[in-house]
């Protein structure tokens, strides 16, 4: 009965979701993303029918459960995650994602490389950048490594024809960088840390610079002109600053 629930739940409010009450910012009537505090990292929603897809889970267990909170006062009591594509291995993308117990989980082909055996190194960086080491622990213990893995393009049906595409533009930001386009009018690209606004785009260890100029390329060509991109951190942009932040990175790196 309670699947009954979720599905009804879902289908009912893709009309009628008051993202503003919730605290979210709307993108479309069944597409809205919220920007979390500490690391200002964004997660996204989409919603179809019967189903929620979660794009990014925040940086701890602690952000996961309010998401969780979030999406069930977003659409019912008896909502729930279905689905959660984790854009790259950063962990103020992916530490919360545990808490979605039974949902499909997405990531680049190889980030379970990062994930299943780079533990201690995720828990270090999250530990460094601010988050306290008893959280960090906690997460990293029970660390989800995505099942489904995305090598080029993967196509997601939401129900009633909202199908979500999954591309996968890495190495770039890091080696396992994973955007999600949703269909609309305009089309919104969740572009993760492939694009930043509130800060310069940030290049770690694991960062390819060398290639990034061409995976912004790609995402533009998938976007196109009048999509709005959605960056892993800042406000929402346009094709223009996209196209800006790749002079950008083509300064830095000297490859065009």
């Amino acid at each position: 009965m309670e699947g009954h629930d979720e599905i009804s739940a879902a289908r009912a409010v893709r009309t009628v979701i008051d993202w503003k009450a919730a605290g979210w910012e709307e993108l479309a009537p069944h597409v809205g993303r919220i920007r979390l505090p500490g690391w200002d990292a964004t997660t996204g929603l989409v919603v179809g029918s019967g189903a929620a897809l979660l794009i990014d889970t925040g940086s701890s267990l602690r952000e996961g459960a309010r998401l969780r909170a979030d999406v069930r006062r977003l659409l019912g009591p008896h909502a729930r995650v279905t689905h959660i594509v984790l854009t790259h291995p950063h962990f103020d993308h992916v530490l919360g994602t545990a808490v979605f117990a039974g949902a499909g989980t997405y990531g680049a082909v190889g980030v379970e490389t990062v994930l299943g055996r780079g533990r201690d190194a995720l828990y270090e960086d999250a530990v460094r950048h601010g988050l306290p080491a008893d959280e960090a622990a906690e997460a990293t213990d029970v660390l989800v490594v995505p099942r489904h893995r995305v090598s080029g393009e993967w196509t997601l049906d939401l129900g009633d024809g909202l199908q979500v595409l999954l591309a996968n533009l890495g190495p770039a930001h890091t080696a396992h960088d994973l955007v999600v386009l949703v269909p609309g009018n305009p089309v919104t690209v969740f572009c993760g840390d492939l694009v930043e606004e509130s800060g310069e785009p940030q290049a770690g260890p694991d960062a390819a610079p060398g290639h990034w100029p061409a995976a912004l390329d790609r995402l533009l060509a998938l976007g196109g002109e009048d999509a709005r991109y959605v960056p892993g951190h800042g406000s929402v942009v346009n094709a223009a600053f996209v196209r800006a932040q790749r002079a950008t990175l083509v300064a830095r790196s000297g490859v065009s």
